[in-house]
Formats: structure tokens, C-alpha cells, sequence
């Protein structure tokens, strides 16, 4: 955190400029990434378990998901994630994307479960998903993602001087944040398409 102050007059003038405030590893930045990774949970959630669809739509959600993932490896997974996840980043667009792309997930996942027998008879939770590496990785980078753009919205409006401080503000900390997000969505791509070859070797 860098402090400026300024004096001058009789009494003083002191200004504290705190554009670190939101910083990649301050307390602040740490309760916006966990309210991001809930938001996306939440949103997951309401998808996957409280959306009530009948099995001729479960049947069609599944065929339409099928045909998305359709040949996808590894690269394709981080890719696919990587492009949802850089779009969250946009301050104010990226919380609402971030909310309907977990949304949306839910709701596919939701019509796997209740068209797949094997699932349905073990009463498998769709929150199981979030029990496994890369489904942790992912929720924590789609957790950034979603607080950077809240906090950048934040900042937008409440700061004067946007560009004297635009590379400390902005541009730096969602730099560093993009680049953290891409890590972990990397590592679980590779993890995640892992798992899918050992399931279908298992299967």
C-alpha cells in the first residue's frame, strides 16, 4: 500500500491514496474473491438442483452438450474455459456472465444427472463436481475472475483520478489476476481430461 501525503497551510492537508487497496493479497481482495467463488457456486447450484426440467428437455440439453464437447481434449477443455473466464473480467458484464455461464453449467449437469440411470440410482449430488481438483481449481479462478470485475466496477466510480492511477488500479492487478486464472485453469484442464481418460479406461 502506498501512501501520499500531502502538507501545506495552517493546519495540513493530508491525502491518503490507497490504489493498492484491492491488491492481489490484501484482506479486502481476499473477502471479494471468496463472495466471487460463492456467487458462482450459488449460481451453479440454483442450475443444478433447484431448476425443474422434464426428461424430454434433460434429453435435449444433454444432446446439445454432447455435441460441445464432442471430440475435446485437454486443450479444448482450457480453452473453452479460458475464454469464459478472460469475458468475466469486464467490470460489471463479467459478475452477470460469470453468474449465467455457472447458471447454465448447472442446468447441463442437472440433465446428465437425471438422464443417466447409473447417477440417478447412487442419488450423486451435483455439487460433487466442486469435490475434485479441478473442480476447486476452477471455481477459484472463475472466483477471481468474478471479484476482479466487481472490484474494478467499484473502482470505476469511486475513483477521480482514473488516469493517473490507471496502471496501479487497473491495469496491473487484472494483468497479474488474468495470468494467475490462466495457471489454474491450465493445471485443471489437464487434471480434469486425466480423470475423463482413467474413468473411460475404468468404464
Amino acid at each position: 500500500m502506498q501512501i501520499v501525503i500531502l502538507k501545506g497551510g495552517e493546519g495540513g492537508i493530508e491525502e491518503r491514496n490507497t490504489y493498492y487497496r484491492f491488491s492481489t493479497i490484501s484482506r479486502k481482495r481476499v473477502l471479494f474473491l471468496v463472495f466471487g467463488i460463492i456467487l458462482f457456486i450459488g449460481a451453479y447450484s440454483v442450475g443444478a438442483m433447484l431448476v425443474e426440467i422434464n426428461d424430454s428437455e434433460a434429453q435435449i440439453i444433454k444432446r446439445q452438450f454432447e455435441e460441445e464437447v464432442k471430440g475435446i481434449d485437454q486443450s479444448g477443455i482450457f480453452l473453452n474455459n479460458i475464454q469464459a473466464a478472460v469475458w468475466m473480467f469486464i467490470p460489471g458484464f463479467g459478475i452477470v456472465l460469470g453468474v449465467f455461464t455457472a447458471f447454465s453449467t448447472g442446468v447441463a449437469f442437472n440433465a446428465i444427472l437425471q438422464t443417466s440411470p447409473s447417477f440417478v440410482s447412487h442419488q450423486i449430488s451435483p455439487l460433487i463436481v466442486f469435490l475434485t481438483p479441478f473442480g476447486v481449481l476452477e471455481a477459484i479462478a472463475y472466483g477471481i475472475a468474478i471479484s476482479r470485475s466487481g472490484i474494478l466496477s467499484f473502482q470505476l466510480i469511486k475513483t477521480k483520478n482514473k488516469k493517473k492511477y490507471w496502471k496501479e488500479k487497473f491495469l496491473i492487478p487484472t494483468v497479474i489476476e488474468i495470468g494467475i486464472v490462466t495457471s489454474l485453469l491450465f493445471i485443471g484442464a489437464i487434471i480434469e481430461w486425466q480423470m475423463v481418460q482413467q474413468s473411460v479406461r475404468v468404464g
